[in-house]
């Protein structure tokens, strides 16, 4: 019996002759560069599909539409990082976007999304090599965390990242920002802030789970960098951005680095209200 092959592995070459009865696909960029298989059913007799405007296409054997999808990091800047798409990535998606779920559901997808965000956040951070004793005496070459990092969470979405950020580094400090727009200019001002003293000697990952216009953040990193905290120092952690948020944040900051897992014109801008049950 033939292995089942992998729905996201690795792209190979374009079909050929032999693959004449196979559906049309695309080719939908993933984080880290890699490419995402996706197979549509054949189109109806008569109908018709455009490609999107930002892709480039050509047609396969079969008359299907073969569209490559570029990369939002290619479009973007190699500051931006994207999470490597696999089906449950996509699922916890879905979930947290469907205005039917229930809020245990939306919670519950949310916290797993954002524990996947943290864990690729924290390997963005330095580590030191070192060796250990295992309990049969051996030596064991390996890595440690460096010391001198710290959470910063703008209020009040940004604190849901905060439980999954503890749950991976239990002694890490955590700052906290308060920004909110100005009922009159409608610009964003700063509210409240307080960091570990020691901020500027630390790498920072800020947390804001959903990157809208980009403002927001922005002025978040304007404080940071009051406080003595560099740009390029800073790993910003989010779940959802559209692409005018990240471009506005990187074309700000070009140091910055961003860490998302989905760059989408629609951002699930609910998500502060229902996490926290104020919908």
């Amino acid at each position: 019996m033939e292995a089942m092959p992998c729905r996201n592995q690795r792209l190979g070459p374009a079909p050929g002759p032999q693959d004449e009865q196979q559906p049309p696909v695309v080719l939908a960029a993933a984080g880290g560069g890699c490419s995402r298989l996706i197979r549509f059913a054949e189109p109806d007799e008569g109908g018709e599909s455009s490609p999107s405007p930002d892709s480039s296409s050509s047609s396969n054997n079969n008359g299907g539409v073969l569209v490559e999808v570029r990369s939002p990091a290619a479009e973007i800047g190699a500051q931006l990082k994207l999470l490597p798409m696999n089906d449950q990535i996509r699922e916890l998606q879905t979930i947290i976007r469907d205005k039917t779920a229930s809020r245990g559901d939306f919670v519950f997808s949310a916290d797993r999304l954002i524990r996947l965000v943290v864990e690729e956040g924290l390997n963005q951070l330095p580590y030191t090599e070192c060796t250990v004793t295992t309990p049969t005496g051996y030596k064991y070459e390996g890595v440690k965390f460096e010391k001198g990092n710290c959470g910063v969470s703008i209020m009040r979405s940004g604190e849901a990242m905060e439980q999954g950020l503890r749950d991976c580094c239990r002694s890490i400090r955590i700052g906290k920002i308060l920004i909110q727009s100005d009922e009159e200019t409608q610009r964003a001002k700063v509210y409240y802030a307080k960091f570990p003293p020691d901020i500027y000697r630390r790498k920072v990952l800020l947390m804001y789970p959903i990157l809208s216009t980009g403002n927001t953040v922005i002025e978040a990193v304007k404080v940071l960098i009051e406080h003595g905290v560099q740009p390029s120092v800073i790993i910003l952690l989010s779940l959802f951005s559209t692409p005018h948020g990240a471009k506005s944040i990187i074309q700000e900051f070009p140091e910055i680095t961003i860490l998302t897992t989905e760059v989408h014109p629609v951002a699930p801008t609910h998500f502060g209200q229902k996490y926290f049950g104020t919908d």
